[in-house]
């Protein structure tokens, strides 16, 4: 007689788009369809309907949780007998080159601070964190940008440290997309807010081991709540080419902009330079330190081909 067979346990529930989308209960729309355009990354095709179906539960469940983690704090401060510094809850954001990021960082950003009460929510990418260009270059890496060697990773760790210490304020670095680099002598100020979001590539990575006892952390060690942006390999090259022609198009025309040269390719060499990069860099780190962490986030969202986000797996409790 055949058994059916059964699936191997997991430590996570999965939901299909319309199992996901009831659990929005009555969480009401907070985001015009302008509000969306403007959110939206350059090659991202989000829509109003999945902001409803994906987002808006996604802000629901993370409302409960900083909810939660603020009552923890609370009843901490009575215990203690005294307030204790305001410590940011945060989320870390990662997956692959091109797989839309920013434009989900962005609209939890806009979401989670339209929740009742108005939390302050900020937002700051692993870009600044990135080596600058000429310390690349002195090392040999300017091939291996995006890579965990080419960030500035105890600068990244003290400043998450500082961030869950309570400090009034906190600098980051800034990169510009633009030169290509970080940007001399110019911080942005992270001021206690209620939520970070931190987003990146290699966020969830646990990187080297202790040596003789040394204590390490990861920047994984400083989040709240994780979630990682999975697509499928072809789809994520497929995109990756996609905005690269666009951004020939836009950015790249611009003299002072770093791969300004790029605008200038046939369109038979720039698609061949765009497949070589993703082939050669992207995808390489893409297997070697980034997929390899999707497992360690506390939610997974899968996107298909169009863009959208078809299932939902929640780590269990």
């Amino acid at each position: 007689m055949n058994l059916p067979s059964r699936l191997p346990p997991s430590p996570y529930l999965t939901f299909d788009k319309e199992a996901w989308a009831a659990l929005r209960a009555n969480t009401p729309m907070t985001l015009a369809p302008a509000q969306i355009e403007a959110l939206r990354g350059l090659n991202d095709r989000v829509s109003v309907e999945e902001v409803e179906q994906i987002y808006l539960p996604l802000s629901r469940l993370l409302s409960f949780h900083v909810e939660a983690v603020q009552s923890l704090y609370k009843a901490t401060s009575q215990f203690l007998s005294g307030s204790q510094p305001k410590v940011p809850y945060i989320i870390g954001l990662a997956g692959s080159v091109s797989a839309g990021k920013s434009t989900t960082a962005r609209l939890l950003r806009a979401l989670l601070s339209r929740w009742p009460g108005h939390p302050k929510v900020d937002l700051i990418t692993t870009d600044g964190f990135l080596l600058p260009n000429a310390a690349l270059k002195a090392k040999g890496l300017m091939h291996r940008k995006g890579f965990p060697e080419s960030y500035d990773l105890p600068a990244l760790i003290r400043f998450l440290s500082d961030i869950k210490a309570g400090q009034a304020s906190v600098a980051a670095p800034v990169y510009s997309h633009n030169t290509y680099d970080i940007v001399a002598d110019e911080h942005i100020e992270i001021c206690q807010p209620d939520i970070l979001i931190v987003e990146g590539l290699n966020v969830l990575q646990t990187g080297r081991a202790s040596v003789e006892g040394e204590p390490v952390l990861f920047v994984s060690d400083f989040f709240d709540f994780s979630i990682y942006l999975h697509a499928e390999e072809p789809e994520l090259k497929q995109w990756y080419v996609e905005r690269f022609f666009r951004l020939r198009q836009t950015a790249f025309k611009d003299p002072s902009a770093y791969f300004h040269r790029f605008s200038k390719l046939s369109e038979t060499d720039a698609q061949a330079f765009a497949e070589h990069v993703w082939d050669t860099v992207n995808l390489v780190n893409l297997r070697e330190n980034i997929a390899p962490t999707r497992l360690r986030a506390d939610l997974i969202l899968y996107k298909g081909l169009d863009h959208g986000i078809h299932r939902v797996d929640m780590r269990k409790l």
